[in-house]
């Protein structure tokens, strides 16, 4: 493209390990025109970040560029002196991270920090502060003034990455770089950060390499998309066509795992990609994707395919391209339904509530919560960051006592609030997995040591019988018994979360507790921990709380779902209840904010502002601040009861299920102007 914004030809990259040059990027070549948008998927380790940071010449001290050019509006970066470059990286390239938290500097406040990039650009301090105001205005922060004036972490996940994407917007970019930008947010931030984007875009002309493991974000982000596997660029076109109808089994594999359509556990399992990305700089002589391929033939190992074109402009690195549809399917059509007992509840709260003190103020976490959880069910959770999730969950686990008056029971008798004053057996009971395994890890313990402390510490077993349990465990959650003297360090993420998930059924638990356990997983990663969950509750009978943001996750998995906000519950049912509407309004803006692969035409219900504090929330309903079906004074005044609308759906509202039911079915709510008080 001769018009490109930058272009990579034949792009090389080794790391030096040991020694030894093990090469990430093999020859990757693409461009991204002026003002155009191109996505890059593909599973963590396929060296994604490496080319964003190549772009940036960011690249690590061990890195090399064997060959191959970068070229910025014509002109080859890798010729260019350092200074030069550096020039460039202050006014010419930005780039925003995946986690905001850490790309901000804690210890200063964000008004300094912004204040920063337009002084590089020569901006008095004065005017740099105008601007800064200026900046934070269009990325739709409605007090910049307060929030220049306040450090990171005083700042939502979502406001911390808009200041992001103010600093790299601030030196009007050529190109702009997102590195998984949406992954942390819940799906009505995420909507927002990405209509932001979408428009300052438009607005600044600005060319966007979009990398994202959300194949959903980029079909609504990008208007071409390139699939990487093992540094090998294996599939690229328009982003629309190439999610209709891919032409390679790679890019089939990653479609084939997302939980799409409404699909349940109990209609089919997820399908995945078998086996693992090859080790780094492993010799290659044929198809990189041939040893994980179901299509593959003698062709495909001794010999690489060249990028075949498949119409339109769309290339395919496959000998077979045109039967990638007919990949098999690894995963079984169906999973073994699973029985939910009849009886009463195993775990139950009651009145739940959780007060925490701040700078003086009372804040209400939880606010009379009232929820069960049936043997052998799955009860999602959901709602915006802020909403109470993590603290309910915490509560159960008793690892944050529950305000007096709460009631907790375990199969009908009482659950003491705190986690060391209840019995063995309760604890062993009630276990959970994190969202995030390497901070729930042991970094310094072996797989075998983290397994089988638990079974130390939970069951007594110790010497041969812990080992062969430990054995045993590592076999149902599929992980690799050759692995189990490695560390954390060592692994995946996926069998990182594999080791936690096992760690949590090392006591027999009844009730597992799971927190964004997929969250920062690829497609394929999270198709195969979504099965494993369904399949141990299928042998085990176990039941789950499943908190995630992901909606097309939670409804795969769930059961019941539980919508909360602002530590109320404000909508509880059956999945197809909650899913199917009509819903409490606050539900139904979260799933209007959910970016499909399919492109449907949806409009998204805007919710104004940001949650209200919980040290001081609105009067009567607490979601009127923001409600888009917002009635009048009743809505400010009275706050409305959990009410039973229809056998077994329980809903917050002042509107009734009908009026809901005829008003969902029209036109998707104006903004309105609401009194908050």
């Amino acid at each position: 493209m001769t018009d490109a914004a930058i272009e990579l030809q034949d792009l090389q990259i080794a790391y030096t390990v040991r020694g030894i040059d093990r090469r990430v990027l093999r020859g990757v070549s693409f461009s991204i025109g002026q003002g155009e948008s191109y996505g890059l998927v593909g599973e963590s380790g396929c060296g994604k970040t490496t080319a964003a940071f190549a772009i940036m010449r960011y690249l690590p001290r061990n890195a090399k560029i064997q060959s191959g050019s970068i070229r910025l509006n014509g002109d080859d970066m890798l010729a260019m002196s350092g200074a030069k470059v550096r020039r460039l990286q202050a006014t010419t390239l930005s780039m925003v991270y995946q986690n905001p938290a850490s790309a901000l500097n804690p210890s200063i406040r964000v008004g300094p920090q912004l204040g920063e990039v337009f002084g590089l650009l020569g901006v008095s301090k004065e005017e740099a502060a105008h601007r800064s105001e200026a900046m934070l205005h269009k990325v739709q922060i409605s007090d910049p003034q307060q929030v220049m004036r306040r450090y990171p972490h005083q700042l939502s996940g979502g406001m911390q990455q808009r200041v992001v994407i103010a600093m790299a917007l601030a030196k009007n970019p050529t190109l702009l770089i997102l590195d998984e930008p949406t992954t942390g947010l819940d799906a009505t931030v995420e909507a927002e950060v990405l209509d932001l984007i979408a428009a300052l875009r438009e607005e600044f002309g600005t060319s966007v390499l979009f990398i994202s493991h959300n194949l959903a974000v980029i079909a609504k982000m990008c208007e071409r998309v390139g699939v990487l596997y093992a540094g090998r660029l294996v599939e690229e076109g328009v982003a629309q066509e190439v999610f209709r109808d891919p032409r390679h089994p790679y890019t089939v594999g990653l479609l084939r795992s997302i939980p799409r359509g409404g699909v349940r556990k109990d209609e089919t399992a997820l399908d995945t990609i078998p086996g693992f990305l090859p080790r780094l700089g492993a010799n290659l002589p044929g198809c990189v994707f041939e040893p994980r391929c179901g299509l593959a033939q003698e062709i495909c190992r001794e010999q690489e395919p060249e990028l075949y074109p498949v119409g339109n402009g769309r290339v395919s690195r496959c000998h077979f391209h045109d039967r990638a549809q007919e990949l098999p399917r690894v995963a079984p059509t169906r999973l073994p339904a699973v029985q939910t007992a009849n009886g009463g509840p195993l775990l139950e709260v009651a009145n739940g509530s959780k007060t925490f003190k701040q700078d003086g103020q009372d804040v209400r976490a939880l606010v009379d919560i009232s929820l069960s959880v049936r043997p052998g069910e799955v009860l999602g959770l959901v709602g915006e960051s802020g909403s109470g999730k993590t603290t309910l969950a915490r509560v159960l686990l008793g690892l944050t006592a529950p305000d007096e008056g709460s009631h907790l029971a375990l199969d009908g008798k009482k659950l003491a609030g705190k986690v060391e004053k209840r019995s063995q057996e309760q604890v062993r009971s009630l276990q959970i997995v994190f969202q995030n395994p390497d901070g729930a890890l042991n970094r310094r313990h072996s797989v075998r040591r983290i397994v089988g402390r638990a079974l130390e510490k939970l069951l007594g077993l110790g010497g041969r019988e812990r080992d062969e349990r430990t054995t045993q465990l590592a076999e149902s959650v599929r992980f690799d018994q050759t692995l189990l003297g490695a560390k954390p360090a060592q692994l995946s993420g996926g069998l990182k979360q594999r080791v936690a998930i096992a760690r949590a059924f090392a006591g027999d638990p009844r009730i597992v507790l799971c927190d964004e356990p997929t969250s920062a997983l690829d497609v394929s990663v999270q198709a195969a921990i979504l099965n494993l969950l369904v399949e141990l509750q299928t042998q085990k009978g176990v039941s789950y709380v499943f908190i995630s943001h992901d909606l097309g996750v939670v409804r795969y998995i769930s059961d019941r779902i539980a919508v909360m906000y602002l530590g109320r519950l404000q909508e509880v049912g059956d999945a197809e209840t909650v899913f199917g509407g009509p819903h409490h309004p606050y539900t139904e803006a979260l799933l209007s904010a959910v970016p499909t692969l399919e492109g449907e035409e949806r409009t998204r219900i805007r919710l104004e502002g940001e949650i209200p504090s919980a040290a001081n929330p609105p009067s009567g309903c607490v979601f009127h601040t923001r409600c888009p079906r917002f009635l009048g004074e009743i809505c400010v005044q009275e706050e409305p009861p959990l009410a039973e609308v229809e056998p077994g759906h329980l809903m917050r509202c002042h509107i009734p299920i009908e009026e809901l039911r005829r008003l969902q079915a029209e036109a998707p709510p104006a903004a309105q102007s609401k009194t908050t008080t």
